[in-house]
């Protein structure tokens, strides 16, 4: 299974890209792990926060895999525990199916991206940096993966 986030931004911290590394080294062979980073739109100069997103989302849609299933992360989608993100990677792992997660630029995404995803999902209800949101979620799709190969690193 290839499990692809892309992600609006560059020049993350150095604990950021570490702790990101690290996670991903942990997931096996059976887990195909990628992070692309998507140059974000200057604002300023003319472009408002319409204009990036738009230009953000392009650079997004030319970059998901051919028929990957698309996630998008955002505020207002679903706040799956981790036993349920685990299902979620096994229905997705036994149908076979590639999947890409996207974290949208510092205003958002477009609805028109959003309209695109099959699932939307939160990690929480707080605003987070997007570096620290990277790490959160190559962790929980770690553990999603350890708890279903019955690894001890997920504890209920």
């Amino acid at each position: 299974m290839n499990i692809t986030v892309l992600a609006v931004g560059s020049k993350m911290p150095r604990w950021v890209d570490e702790a990101v590394a690290e996670y991903a080294k942990r997931f096996g062979r059976d887990i195909h792990y990628t992070l692309k980073e998507i140059k974000p739109e200057k604002r300023g100069a003319g472009v408002n926060a319409a204009q990036g997103m738009a230009a953000e989302e392009k650079r997004i849609v030319d970059a998901i895999p051919a028929g990957a299933y698309l996630v998008v992360l955002d505020e207002r989608g679903r706040a799956p525990t981790s036993m349920e993100l685990a299902g979620y990677l096994q229905d997705w792992q036994q149908q076979g199916i590639n999947v890409c997660f996207v974290i949208g630029g510092a205003d958002g995404m477009t609805d028109a991206l959003k309209q695109k995803a099959r699932l939307m999902l939160r990690l929480s209800s707080l605003t987070l940096p997007h570096g620290m949101v990277r790490v959160l979620l190559t962790e929980q799709l770690y553990r999603a993966v350890s708890i279903l190969h019955n690894h001890p690193y997920h504890r209920e």
